[in-house]
């Protein structure tokens, strides 16, 4: 650890209490494997289909990774002037007051755990066909359970050991597009290219264009989690200049290994109507990217390659553990949640936040209890976590000012205008993703927020100060 990072640290009224281990690679790592293009792309890739078929594949996708990295590098600068765990917290509180810091982190504390909620359970539905074990709920939400104890355990014991397996999980998102796109291409019969053009809404809605938008959330889900970087920066080396780079690479090149996946598993589509009905000889549904494997590559080989996207996805699950807890620690070390005496421990031994961890993967297991279903809390999770990730940004632009000379990594000239984009599409993409027939996602988020409003009012509001640092 070098010396100037506690240093840096302390200016912010901090003691360097985590292990600082993270290099520049490991930290672009744990977005790179929170955001999980494998994870993403498996697991609501069904959904994309039904809502706008092929073409929501070849446009939505790129469509989103361009607006994607503007909200990225706008929170890259961010990033880099407040190089804490409590990242878009401590942006909103320094930018806007503690009031605005505690919303903020609670947004990103919630849309956390309901995405680690859908990552572990979708982990679990594509591991139990490589077992031959039928996919029935009981089994699925035993073996999800089993997952997120796993992704505790192995937390509670080192960001070293967890570093170095993102630093694998990398290499297993690389190696997997390149083996499924390359068996694709090569063993299983394609579609002509005119294919991936096609407007087709097995839904029903009307018109095509909103099916289409509704569709987006299968790009926009995978897209989540890059704000992992920042919540590693008091674990990190030169964090003001790694962790924003770890932010904008991990999503441009999810964005293209990504897009290789989709035209891959799209062009080898021999059946809508069959991929979206698939199901087991129990008659549990089949995943549509397990069914498109399967059908074109064999049973075996297609059940290979779906263990190789349960793998990707069991890494996906413990980044995102890694993440979440961060947060939850950060808040805590103000005193802004319940048993904040508890969850601001860091274990002497291995220099992590334990209690954190812990509630966070219990959280996990609550909100799919709740639910039942992937793509509400996938919903849930992407509209409270881009409204944590917009806030700040427009915090920021309206003071960029008291700000920008403090970061390191900086968009310059162009910050306002990347910015601006950045808070259109956030916004709009919040507005879209609780539509029906995500309503619950929304009606969820709604009592959420009216919850969190009566407990700032009735218990925060009077004891919560913020980051002291923040107010001065």
């Amino acid at each position: 650890m070098a010396l100037n990072d506690a240093q840096d640290l302390g200016k912010f009224g901090y003691a360097q209490e985590l292990f600082r281990s993270m290099g520049g690679f490991s930290n672009f790592a744990i977005s790179f494997s929170t955001i999980s293009i494998l994870t993403g792309v498996a697991t609501l890739y069904g959904y994309g289909l039904e809502m706008g078929g092929p073409l929501q594949m070849t446009i939505g996708w790129p469509l989103a990774t361009f607006f994607t990295l503007a909200i990225a590098a706008s929170m890259a600068e961010l990033c880099s002037a407040y190089p804490t765990s409590g990242a878009m917290y401590h942006w909103a509180a320094a930018l806007a007051g503690p009031a605005t810091g505690w919303f903020v982190a609670w947004l990103n504390i919630i849309g956390g755990v309901a995405a680690i909620a859908g990552i572990n359970y979708g982990c679990a539905q594509f591991i139990l066909p490589f077992f031959d074990i039928a996919a029935t709920p009981l089994n699925v939400f035993l073996v999800f359970a089993f997952t997120l104890i796993v992704h505790g355990a192995l937390n509670h014991w080192g960001v070293g050991l967890v570093a170095k397996l993102n630093d694998v999980s990398v290499a297993v998102h690389i190696v997997g597009v390149i083996l499924i796109v390359g068996c694709v291409f090569f063993l299983a019969p394609t579609q002509p290219p005119a294919f991936l053009m096609e407007a087709v809404n097995s839904n029903g809605r009307s018109p095509y264009a909103w099916a289409f938008l509704l569709g987006l959330l299968q790009a926009q889900w995978t897209y989540t989690g890059y704000d992992a970087s920042a919540h590693m920066s008091e674990e990190t080396s030169d964090p003001r200049r790694t962790a924003p780079w770890g932010i904008v690479m991990a999503v441009a090149i999810a964005g293209i290994t990504g897009y290789a996946l989709i035209l891959a598993l799209t062009i080898a589509i021999k059946s809508i109507p069959e991929v979206l009905s698939a199901k087991d000889a129990g008659g549990n549904a089949i995943p549509a990217a397990i069914a498109i494997l399967q059908t074109a590559l064999g049973a075996k080989l297609g059940n290979t390659m779906a263990a190789l996207v349960s793998m990707a996805m069991w890494f996906c699950g413990l980044a995102s553990v890694t993440s979440v807890s961060r947060t939850v620690y950060s808040l805590a070390r103000d005193n802004g949640t319940p048993f904040a005496t508890l969850f601001k421990r860091v274990n002497p031994k291995h220099g992590t936040p334990g209690p954190a961890i812990w509630a966070t993967a219990i959280s996990a297991m609550v909100a799919m209890v709740w639910s039942g279903i992937v793509p509400i809390v996938t919903s849930l999770s992407t509209v409270a976590l881009y409204l944590a990730y917009v806030i700040p940004i427009i915090l920021g632009l309206r003071a960029r000012a008291q700000w920008a000379g403090q970061a390191v990594w900086t968009l310059g000239k162009w910050g306002p205008i990347v910015n601006i984009l950045a808070i259109v599409y956030g916004l709009a993409a919040c507005i879209i993703l609780v539509m029906p027939p995500n309503e619950l996602a929304g009606k969820t988020l709604a009592g959420v927020l009216a919850a969190l409003v009566g407990i700032y009012l009735i218990a925060v509001r009077k004891n919560f100060t913020g980051p002291t640092w923040a107010s001065h």
